[in-house]
C-alpha cells in the first residue's frame, strides 16, 4: 500500500472512531441525562437477537447501526495491520468490552452484551469483506465483490437472527377457560345452558361460563394456576339491565387486589372487555362479584416456547 493512502486511511479510521466514541457516549442527549444515584447497568444476557427483517422503527434502525457502524472497521484495520481473523476478533472484542463497561461505570449507558454482540458481527462482516476484495490488489471488481459480501452477510445475519427468534421466542397459548383449572375451594361459575341477558341495551350471549352472586351475599372463585408466567386473564363485566343496577367485581392475584369495579346508577358504561396481562408468577387468581354485577367468558392465555 502506498504511504500517502496508508496515511489517508489512518487519519481516516481516527476520525471515525471519535465518531463512534462520540454516539457511544454523548449522542442522544446522555449527558442531559446523566445521573449517577441510578447506579451501574450491567446486562449480561441477551435480550434479543442482532437484527430482524427491514421495519421503519428506531428499534430496528438503531439495531442495523450497532452493526452497519463497525463494519468500517472490519476492513480498515487489517488493511493498516496485517493481522489473522482470530487477532483481530479478539482484539476487537477486547475493546468493546472495555468501552461498554466504560459506559457503565461513567454513567453515559450501560454494558449491554447485545451490543457486544451486534458490534461484533458488524467487525466480521468487513473483515471478510476485506479478505474478499482488499487483501491484495484493489480494484473496482473486487470493490464491487467486498460490497456485495457486505450484503449477502447482511442478509445472512438478518435470516439467521429470524430462525433463532422463531425458535426461541414465546407465543401466546389458546385461550383456556379458567374454571378448567384445579379450584381451591369448589366453587363453580355457571358453565352449561348459559343464559343470555342485556347490558345497556346490549344482547349478550355468554360462550364459556358466567360469575355472579347470589343476591346481596357476594361470591368467590378462587383457582389455583400452579406458579404459571406471562398470563393475560380474559373476561368480560357488565350490570344486567334487568335487577339493581349496582354490583361491584374485585380481582386478586396472590391475596394482591389488582383490579376494582364498581357499578351504580351514576355510572354504567356498559361492558367492559378486561384483558389484563400478569407478567409475575401467578399462583393464585381469586375472583369476587357482588350485587348484580356478572363476569362471563372468563379465560387466560400464557405465554409459551413452541416445543410447550
Amino acid at each position: 500500500m502506498e504511504v500517502k493512502l496508508r496515511k489517508l486511511l489512518f487519519v481516516g479510521t481516527i476520525l471515525y472512531t471519535l465518531l463512534i466514541l462520540y454516539f457511544m457516549f454523548f449522542a442522544f442527549s446522555r449527558l442531559d441525562h446523566w445521573n449517577s444515584d441510578y447506579g451501574y447497568t450491567f446486562i449480561l444476557v441477551p435480550e434479543g437477537v442482532p437484527l430482524r427483517f427491514p421495519k421503519l422503527t428506531f428499534s430496528w434502525v438503531y439495531n442495523f447501526g450497532n452493526i452497519a457502524a463497525f463494519i468500517p472497521f472490519g476492513v480498515v484495520i487489517p488493511l493498516l495491520y496485517r493481522s489473522s481473523f482470530g487477532k483481530f476478533i479478539s482484539f476487537f472484542v477486547l475493546t468493546i468490552l472495555v468501552l461498554e463497561t466504560m459506559q457503565a461505570l461513567t454513567h453515559l449507558g450501560s454494558f449491554d452484551v447485545d451490543d457486544v454482540i451486534s458490534n461484533t458481527i458488524g467487525a466480521a462482516i468487513g473483515f471478510i469483506a476485506y479478505k474478499v476484495g482488499c487483501s491484495s490488489k484493489i480494484s473496482y471488481k473486487k470493490l464491487i465483490a467486498s460490497a456485495l459480501s457486505i450484503v449477502v452477510l447482511l442478509v445472512g445475519v438478518i435470516v439467521i437472527s429470524e430462525t433463532i427468534n422463531y425458535v426461541v421466542a414465546k407465543r401466546e397459548s389458546p385461550i383456556q377457560a379458567l374454571h378448567d383449572v384445579k379450584e381451591m375451594n369448589g366453587t363453580m361459575p355457571m358453565t352449561e345452558n348459559l343464559p343470555s341477558f342485556t347490558v345497556a341495551g346490549k344482547k349478550i350471549e355468554p360462550k364459556i361460563n358466567v360469575y355472579y352472586s347470589e343476591g346481596d351475599k357476594r361470591k368467590s372463585y378462587t383457582y389455583i394456576l400452579g406458579n404459571k408466567k406471562d398470563v393475560t386473564f380474559y373476561s368480560y363485566f357488565g350490570i344486567p339491565d334487568k335487577g339493581d343496577s349496582k354490583g361491584e367485581l374485585t380481582i386478586l392475584v396472590d391475596g394482591n387486589q389488582r383490579v376494582h369495579y364498581q357499578y351504580n346508577e351514576q355510572y354504567n358504561n356498559g361492558t367492559e372487555p378486561l384483558n389484563i396481562p400478569f407478567y409475575d408468577k401467578v399462583n393464585e387468581i381469586t375472583i369476587i362479584v357482588s350485587g348484580n354485577a356478572k363476569l362471563w367468558d372468563v379465560g387466560f392465555s400464557e405465554m409459551k416456547h413452541w416445543w410447550e
